[in-house]
């Protein structure tokens, strides 16, 4: 479709540039579109890894494709949050269904059934050794007392720009009916206690707030916004089950991207394992599922702490999925999930099934043995979950992904992907970093193709900053470019090297709260010297400045 309305001139300026500068046939295709503004056709271009034979010819094809496909600026004719809102209701269909489908197997339900021998008993039987081993890794209950924590973004109280610790802990707390039994335990925290102290009022909500954050140029993601109360203790129960896998399975999730990186690399040659993606994940956790899987005081404290509505399009919908994204605890019990499953069939079809060893997962990014996807596949399935066919990779495909890393024969072909408008400098210097990455990823493949590009991006950047390189480990404070470029100096042994760096800073002071919300801000390590606390954006401005570098 083409749309008169237009592409910021300087970001179209760029992405013709590296259009022709990569100069493959759908290169070429974007750099047409671009020019006649058919926008929607640019959002949809995706090239599959395995029409493709090397992994040159794919990277330039890759690298074209993926400049624009998540820049919320793209003026597509997508109605972003209407794609999101569509597949969070496909995803409570699909969950109703599989509620449906699971009854049966329940524990107070399975008692009535007498299966010897069928292919139900054989299901029993199968969800039985899930279970048995989630047992194993997380234990029979949760801790008594939960260690809650504040995580950075908005609840279903607090929105906006005002969703700092010490703003949180001021306003009215929300909770859902399940998590009253959390309150004791509340009550005794310096959170509790400056609300006592203040009005010792807490608001009763049915459930969640449906929200979207930017995905790509066709859709949105569908998030949550939890209770106050609620998503505290979330987070709690969160970092409890993080725990608990790493301390009986030595599989640690604060690495494992890393990890899974590593895998993939390596299976894009051997073609050891497949990287397996599901789609809507998150969203199709049906409850059922979980009251199966997990041990009972488990299931209860997790159950009491969900929101079990969600506020959507101003009405209150009853949940069939069990938990979605900006619950706190979601992250890890789909990881454990997914892990228990994948481990139990790896040993099915004759495998150690070893976290860490030959089952992978992340969230919902699984790594098994490549014979094993045959036999898991239609066991996620049946049990609500549907593999993303685009992002899974198996069989004798050279090319693996696996937690945002794209490898085909070894060699990474991660486009870079341009998401918001740049505006000031600092935002151009990261876009520079970005195309300098694809760069080198094309140079590792025996490309070029970017300079243009690149060269296009340093001219909007005055040339005072522009003088500002260094290395990739500054980040982007820094123009990424070869040493002998650097801005440095030396001064008592030490290197420093000239960077952008944040200058002014926006300061939500202590001294608009009440010493009881202060004194809990300090209990929880909150704030920082100057007296207040520096939300998320809250970088005003940046300066040329020296730092360190060892």
């Amino acid at each position: 479709m083409t749309s008169k309305r237009m592409l910021s001139s300087d970001v179209a300026r760029v992405a013709l540039r590296l259009y022709e500068g990569l100069g493959s046939p759908i290169a070429l295709a974007c750099a047409e579109m671009l020019r006649k503004g058919q926008w929607d056709g640019i959002s949809e271009v995706n090239p599959d890894p395995r029409s493709y034979t090397n992994a040159g010819a794919y990277l330039l094809d890759a690298a074209a494709a993926g400049l624009l496909r998540k820049f919320q600026g793209l003026p597509t004719s997508h109605d972003r949050r209407k794609s999101a809102v569509d597949k969070w209701w496909q995803g409570e269909r699909d969950c109703y269904r599989t509620n449906e489908r699971l009854s049966p197997y329940l524990p107070e339900n399975v008692l009535f059934h007498s299966w010897n021998g069928t292919p139900e008993g054989r299901i029993k039987e199968f969800l039985s050794l899930v279970r048995k081993e989630i047992t194993n890794w997380i234990g029979h209950a949760p801790p008594e007392l939960a260690q809650g924590r504040f995580g950075p973004g908005a609840t279903y109280s607090k929105k906006g720009g005002r969703t700092t610790v010490p703003d949180k802990m001021s306003s009215t707390p929300s909770l859902t009916r399940g998590a009253i039994w959390f309150l004791p335990q509340w009550l005794g925290t310096q959170w509790g206690s400056a609300i006592a102290a203040h009005h010792g009022e807490v608001t009763f909500v049915p459930g969640n707030r449906f929200a979207t954050v930017p995905k790509t140029a066709k859709t949105d993601r569908a998030i949550a916004a939890e209770p106050d109360i609620n998503v505290f203790y979330q987070l709690a129960m969160g970092r409890s089950l993080r725990r608990r896998l790493r301390a009986n399975t030595g599989w640690n999730l604060d690495d494992a991207q890393e990890v899974h990186g590593q895998v993939a690399r390596t299976s894009s040659v051997s073609r050891e394992f497949a990287t397996l993606d599901l789609s809507n994940a998150s969203d199709t956790v049906a409850k059922n599922l979980v009251k199966i899987l997990l041990p009972r005081l488990w299931f209860e404290a997790l159950d009491g702490l969900r929101s079990p509505k969600t506020l959507i399009d101003k009405r209150w919908v009853v949940l069939e999925k069990f938990s979605s994204m900006g619950n706190g605890f979601t992250f890890e019990l789909e990881t454990i999930i997914f892990a228990a499953l994948s481990t139990v069939v790896s040993r099915q079809c004759g495998y150690e099934g070893a976290l860490g060893k030959d089952v992978f997962v992340f969230g919902d990014d699984i790594i098994v043995k490549n014979d094993v996807y045959r036999s898991l596949k239609p066991v996620l399935e049946f049990l609500g979950f549907s593999l993303n066919v685009d992002k899974s990779f198996y069989d004798d495909v050279p090319f693996r992904e696996s937690c945002g890393q794209d490898f085909f024969d070894g060699k990474p072909v991660r486009p870079y992907f341009l998401k918001e408008e740049p505006c000031g400098p600092e935002d151009y210097i990261a876009f520079a970093n970005g195309l300098r990455a694809l760069g080198d990823r094309l140079t590792e493949n025996g490309l070029d193709g970017h300079h243009r590009a690149w060269f296009g991006v340093l001219d909007r950047i005055p040339l005072g900053i522009r003088r500002c390189r260094g290395p990739k480990a500054l980040g982007d404070i820094v123009i990424h470019d070869d040493p002998e470029r650097w801005s440095t100096r030396w001064r008592h042994s030490i290197r420093y090297i000239q960077a952008y760096r944040p200058h002014k800073t926006r300061l939500v002071r202590f001294d608009r709260f009440k010493p009881e919300v202060i004194l809990a801000c300090a209990t929880y390590g909150t704030g920082n010297r100057r007296g207040g606390v520096i939300p998320r954006d809250g970088i005003l401005s940046h300066k040329v400045g020296w730092v360190t570098y060892s």
